[in-house]
């Protein structure tokens, strides 16, 4: 079976995992991120960052191995905030398939998809979701795109728990509320294959850098 694992490191970082191969998405550099410390000795083929601010542009931080893209790959330009860029400028959409599974990593999203972007995004099965909002959507945006897309599995990126990440940024307790239902996980990690697929909205627990 082609098993494919998903793990987070923290605010918008996580690697996919298949056969073999490996990505990075949006890592973050040293004190970047309150209470978040990006792990040492992470080694890829690619690493795709969807912005340069330094909260999601660590590619110095990580050693890529590959000379091409492991996984066929989509990029789109969005807005990183509500007024087409004028404030934060644009961030990028990745999408990659790994084999017959398409992955969504939105970035620093900052207001809802427009109906042609809605198009591209409704390809995928697996969607990684900003929910915090201030710098990207929050959690009510992230809710009503997370419907609209109709992804099997959302896993959701970019908010505060407790001291970890942006004091600005919407709390779990205040992003629990308003999605009624999250699959709250105590793991770094989720495997599963095309049709095991886990369905509804997730959180992960960020693998750390040990002290």
């Amino acid at each position: 079976m082609d098993e494919m694992t998903i793990t987070y490191y923290g605010h918008s970082c996580f690697q996919v995992s298949f056969r073999g191969r490996s990505v990075l998405f949006d890592p973050y550099q040293r004190e970047s991120v309150p209470g978040l410390e990006l792990p040492e000795g992470i080694e890829v083929d690619a690493c795709y960052c969807s912005h340069a601010h330094a909260d999601h542009n660590a590619r110095n931080l990580v050693k890529v191995t590959g000379s091409r893209d492991p996984f066929p790959v989509t990029r789109m330009e969005v807005p990183h905030d509500g007024v087409g860029g004028q404030k934060r400028g644009m961030s990028q959409v990745t999408l990659i398939t790994c084999g017959n599974v398409t992955l969504a990593h939105l970035g620093d999203y900052g207001r809802l998809p427009t109906p042609s972007e809605y198009e591209v995004l409704c390809r995928a099965q697996v969607l990684f979701v900003p929910c915090g909002g201030f710098f990207t959507i929050g959690p009510q945006q992230a809710k009503e795109l997370i419907k609209k897309v109709g992804a099997p599995l959302s896993i959701l990126m970019h908010f505060r728990t407790g001291k970890q990440d942006y004091d600005v940024l919407s709390d779990i307790s205040q992003i629990r509320e308003i999605f009624g239902g999250i699959d709250e996980r105590g793991e770094s990690s989720m495997t599963f294959t095309k049709d095991t697929i886990p369905e509804g909205v997730v959180t992960l627990q960020p693998l750390l850098q040990r002290r």
